[in-house]
């Protein structure tokens, strides 16, 4: 008998890695869906009408092909000591942190920690953040991250014209900002109408301005004392903002003794890599008077249901999800992740340690200063930090070329000059190297001699919290890691099943490059020729991303998906301009869009005009010509979501694009929804003009409890030429560094790689497949608010949870409850207040996707069990959920077993998951906010 051989391939990441259920369970989904086959059930969900032709084209690597073709593409970077500075060095990343963090998935993979009883770790960690940032900078109230130093600077910007008490509409920049800070806040004031004057500080006129910000060090190495100046600024009723350096301020009078309103800056030099560009934790702290002002996160200390200290995130009624297009920024991801590493960092080595840091680079920029100075160069300035300029004439160009032959890159200052940026990674051999390329072959001399008047040396204490006074023997620092970790629920332990964010795999093999140094150890303004291997990462994942969406162009400039809003609409406004029609400033965006979306379009200097939804959730496509006939020939643009914020594909969505262009808009479609559209729908085919893709969700990168994230905009062709422009010297930059959080695309073009064409287009179908298996397994207790035409939904539905509420059992109890069985709960309350939207992607097996609808219908019971009298809703299992180990081992007195309360169905018995506070007092904590880590003594009674 012929042997037959198995056609099972091993190596296939798409169908069996990334995509959860096996094709016998697949079979058995889509006997409960109702569907014959996977075609068909496509085939009622998305409109045949807007289907695109052909398939994906490339081929999918297994995991170790691709790993052998990173390493190729690795080879062809040049990794060279960068002395560049302008805001990026070179610093150490302690094993131990990069390891146990950012290697570790119960970190990378959870999210933002909207619900906080299952995320207490990473809620602690960022409130070290809070108070690493506030102590250094001398400020008391500081947020958990922005996206980079130079939106954090534009960010002030618009904080500080919405805080200030003069009624002046400009905004002066120092001149020695860095570059792409300049750059970042022109764009940004542009469209706001604020003029921004560039100048010398000394030129400052404060009667003329709003708010000043000043860099401290200078991008060229100047430490100056600023008091006077902002002292000048106050009596004129501005605002005063310093962007500064952490690591500096372990030495230098910090801002918050100069009388600065608003400090910003970059932690990325506290133990994160360049990443030729990110991402990066940017900070900002604060007065406290204008705390409700301030962008971004800010968690808070409240209490729970027993009293006991618990963290949350704080004011979140300042955030675009609630205040739209009165939201103080768009920002929605910030950079959790990154910022949790820099706080560690600081843990790591206490104040002590990061003072000697400090130290150690300042002396090493003097002792250069002095063997250069002993050899005749004209340097400066006078008083520095870690970086100076020297004066070369016309051989400039000769020592930048010397320098790179020794592995160096120094920076290009005007015609005749040349800088220098010392870092932690400087040592004797790389100052030797640098005196060797100005021809200096005497030795620097070692030094303890300060490069700034003692008037300037810092004389407050910092760090003072016990935590960044912990025992630094490994093994404390790892087991304090392991134990934040373990308070937290991420995707290393459940399904995450929130709508709209995508929480899909984030593999491994995926990840595994970023800490590679041939790609996290470039200079975002290295000479590009020393980045051919990014080159050629971008330009490859460009061109897949231009065949998935039908687009023609992309800039991976934005660094969040609200980021891509905003630089999409920028573009879009650049083309009106281009065009002669700068009038257009009216955005048509229907009722159900993403918060950021009205709120980007504000910050873009637009008018938003709400559209009503119909009554099957669709854009009522009447009241939406009517106003965009209205609007004319001011109509810009319209923000659409595609398949809807509903989790549907509209039938109508060509119908809303040929009326936008038929008035002169353009059609803007918000990407957040793409998992339900690769390989089955182009939106450049559809009628869109520009979309931003959120490759946090679609493409894999991972959500790092609230970021890092990446939003690049793909354009038709028209819209190309009006990109964001190079952070350095182009119009209309949005981030700081060319490509945005470069380093992380590595990930999603690493899943595109090993997906392959056909795996992205199953990774499609199996999202919908899961999402209407999910449907059809709870509708029958739990209404699904909007279906298709064809009874069908799309990649997420929502759950109509408002009925409960007149039996007593709000949303919030039943999101609290599925903590019991082990779950983070679904999207609360977005787009329709009182229910629950559930996306469960396609990487969650069959047996997850029950034990998560098993969780459901017993809470289904418990709400009957409220309904029909048999126990009063304030004495339910609902009402006390989430339960605890201080609830299971403590006397029992309430009116339902304690097997009942603890281990509900869907919870495992052996790996049970315990959240480590009951619920959470969100009132308290508003009331009594406390953003810095609580004093000695609550330690203490814990």
């Amino acid at each position: 008998m012929a042997y037959t051989p198995s056609t099972y391939d091993p190596y296939d990441f798409a169908n069996r890695r990334h995509i959860g259920p096996s094709p016998a369970e697949m079979a058995e989904m889509l006997k409960v869906v109702g569907a014959p086959t996977l075609e068909a059930l496509i085939d009622e969900t998305v409109p045949k009408s807007i289907r695109q032709s052909g398939p994906l084209s490339w081929a999918p690597l297994a995991e170790h092909e691709l790993l052998a073709k990173l390493r190729g593409v690795a080879a062809k970077n040049r990794v060279m000591t960068s002395l560049i500075g302008q805001g990026y060095y070179g610093t150490v990343t302690p094993p131990a942190i990069q390891r146990n963090i950012l290697e570790n998935p119960a970190w990378y993979t959870a999210y933002t920690p909207y619900q906080p009883e299952i995320a207490q770790g990473r809620l602690e960690a960022l409130l070290n953040f809070q108070t690493m940032v506030a102590d250094l900078t001398g400020l008391p109230v500081a947020n958990a991250s922005l996206l980079d130093e130079a939106t954090a600077a534009a960010e002030a910007m618009t904080m500080a014209e919405r805080s200030a008490k003069s009624k002046a509409k400009a905004f002066f920049v120092d001149e020695n900002l860095h570059p792409q800070t300049i750059g970042v806040i022109r764009t940004r004031a542009l469209p706001l109408g604020i003029e921004v004057i560039v100048g010398a500080p000394d030129t400052l006129v404060p009667e003329q301005v709003f708010g000043a910000i000043f860099q401290y060090p200078g991008t060229y190495g100047h430490v100056r004392d600023f008091t006077a100046l902002i002292e000048k600024l106050h009596a004129a009723k501005a605002i005063a903002v310093v962007a500064t350096d952490l690591l500096a301020l372990c030495l230098l009078k910090e801002p918050g003794a100069m009388g600065a309103d608003i400090a910003v800056g970059s932690s990325q030099r506290f133990g994160v890599p360049m990443g030729y560009g990110g991402p990066h934790a940017a900070f900002m702290a604060t007065r406290d008077e204008l705390k409700r002002s301030m962008p971004g996160r800010i968690v808070g200390v409240s209490v729970d249901a027993r009293g006991n200290k618990a963290y949350r995130l704080s004011l979140q009624t300042r955030e675009q999800h609630i205040r739209r297009e009165k939201a103080t920024s768009n920002v929605c991801t910030a950079q959790a992740l990154l910022a949790v590493m820099a706080s560690f960092y600081a843990v790591f080595h206490g104040p002590v340690g990061l003072r000697a840091i400090a130290e150690r680079v300042h002396f090493n920029a003097v002792r250069l200063r002095d063997a250069l100075l002993n050899a005749g160069a004209e340097v400066s300035p006078a008083a520095f930090f870690d970086t100076i300029t020297v004066k070369v004439g016309v051989g400039q160009q000769g020592i930048m070329a010397a320098a790179r032959h020794r592995g160096l890159n120094l920076r290009k200052v005007g015609r005749d000059r040349v800088g220098i940026s010392v870092d932690e990674l400087t040592n004797d051999d790389v100052i030797a190297r640098v005196l060797d390329a100005f021809g200096i072959t005497e030795p620097a001399p070692k030094t303890t001699e300060l490069g700034f008047p003692e008037t300037m040396l810092r004389t407050s204490d910092y760090l003072t919290h016990p935590v960044f006074h912990m025992n630094r023997a490994e093994s404390e620092m790892m087991r304090y890691m392991r134990r934040l970790s373990d308070r937290d629920l991420a995707l290393d332990r459940a399904m995450i099943p929130l709508g709209s964010c995508t929480m899909k795999l984030n593999a491994a093999a995926e990840m595994m490059p970023i800490t590679w140094p041939a790609f996290n150890a470039l200079h975002p303004f290295a000479p590009r020729n020393q980045a051919e291997g990014y080159a050629e990462v971008v330009e490859d994942l460009t061109d897949k991303l231009c065949e998935i969406t039908g687009y023609d162009a992309f800039s991976m400039q934005p660094n969040s998906g609200a980021q891509g809003e905003y630089a999409g609409l920028m573009t879009i406004r650049a083309w009106h301009r281009a065009r002669g029609e700068g009038e257009r400033n009216i955005c048509l965006i229907p009722i159900s869009a993403h918060g950021t979306n009205p709120a980007s379009a504000h910050m873009a200097g637009m008018q938003v005009v709400v559209v009503k939804s119909a009554p099957n959730g669709d854009i009522d496509l009447e009241d939406f010509a009517e106003k965009a006939e209205a609007a004319g020939d001011r109509l810009a643009a319209c923000m659409i979501t595609y398949p809807s914020t509903h989790g549907v594909f509209e039938e109508t969505v060509k119908a809303v694009c040929e009326i936008t262009h038929q008035y002169g808009g353009q059609v803007y479609i918000d990407g957040a929804n793409m998992n339900a559209m690769v390989g089955l729908v182009r939106p450049g085919e559809v009628g869109g003009d520009v979309s931003h893709l959120n490759l946090h969700k679609t493409f894999a990168i991972p959500h790092g409890g609230g970021g890092p994230g990446m939003g690049p905009i793909g354009v038709k062709a028209h819209l190309a030429p009006f990109l964001p422009g190079d952070p350095e010297t182009g119009e209309g930059p949005v981030s700081a560094a060319p490509f945005g959080s470069a380093s992380i695309l590595l990930i999603s073009w690493a899943y595109c790689l090993m997906m392959g064409g056909a795996g992205l287009t199953q990774a499609t179908r199996v999202a919908i497949l899961n999402a209407n298996y999910i449907a059809s397994s709870l509708r029958a207790e739990y209404p699904i608010l909007f279906m298709g035409n064809r009874g069908r939904v799309a990649h997420e539905c929502i759950l109509d949870t408002r009925d409960f509420a007149e039996v007593g059992v709000s949303v919030d109890d039943i999101a609290k409850r599925l903590v019991d069985s082990g779950f983070h709960a679904p999207t609360m309350s977005f787009p329709v207040a009182g229910t629950l939207m559930v996306e469960p992607t396609e990487s969650e097996t069959k047996a997850e996707l029950d034990r998560f609808i098993a969780a459901l219908h017993s809470i289904r019971q418990e709400i009957r069990d409220v309904a029909e009298g048999r126990i009063a809703a304030e004495e339910s299992p609902l009402h006390f959920a989430p339960h605890t180990v201080e609830d299971l081992v403590a006397d029992w007195t309430r009116a339902y077993p304690r097997e009942q309360g603890c281990f509900p169905p869907g919870s495992f018995r052996v790996d049970k998951y315990w959240p480590p506070v009951g619920r959470v007092d969100n009132v308290y904590g508003d009331r009594n906010l406390i953003c810095t880590c609580p004093p000695v003594e609550a330690y203490a009674a814990e």
